[in-house]
């Protein structure tokens, strides 16, 4: 996996499209939980992310030069103050992530995909802590995260459901001496 090499490029309208694809996919319906999705729907969503700088910063990660899945984060505490269960801290992100294609799944790609993402914002952002929040069945997601150096820092409701956090902390945070 380490000749793995993403490229991460900012959403951009003409990705919708794919997108939409996507988020109807049915490894992505199982944990996402979405229902069917438009692609006006995805327009609703994720044109104030492109345009007008939400809290969610939405990028497509490509491999080999092909669109791959979707990557973003977001500043922690920033968001929805009751999405944590504490007050996330200034320099705290949180990032959500899906591979596009089911057969890509279980091979060390979200993985990959996930180190490089952070190293990738390391360039540019201040970073004290990373977050995710799967659902507790999603194993395949904590495994993944764990895989990465993710810690899971106990269980929680979010306005979606059940979820565990996860955490990332600096001293783990990838630098230049690991890939």
């Amino acid at each position: 996996m380490t000749n793995l090499l993403f490229k991460f490029q900012p959403l951009n309208e003409s990705d919708l499209p794919i997108l939409a694809d996507w988020l109807n996919r049915k490894h992505l319906q199982e944990w996402w939980r979405s229902g069917e999705i438009t692609l006006d729907k995805v327009r609703e969503k994720y044109l104030p992310r492109i345009f007008e700088k939400d809290a969610a910063r939405p990028f497509i990660a490509y491999l080999d030069g092909k669109p791959f899945g979707y990557i973003q984060y977001y500043w922690a505490s920033e968001g929805d103050p009751n999405w944590w269960p504490d007050k996330p801290a200034p320099g705290v992100i949180g990032i959500d992530q899906f591979i596009a294609d089911e057969s890509q799944l279980d091979k060390g790609f979200g993985t990959a995909m996930i180190w490089q993402f952070i190293r990738f914002l390391l360039t540019e952002l201040d970073i004290s802590e990373v977050r995710v929040d799967p659902h507790p069945d999603n194993l395949r997601a904590i495994r993944c995260y764990e895989n990465v150096g993710f810690r899971k820092a106990g269980q929680f409701q979010t306005p979606d459901g059940p979820a565990v956090m996860m955490v990332l902390k600096k001293d783990f945070l990838p630098n230049d001496k690991r890939k």
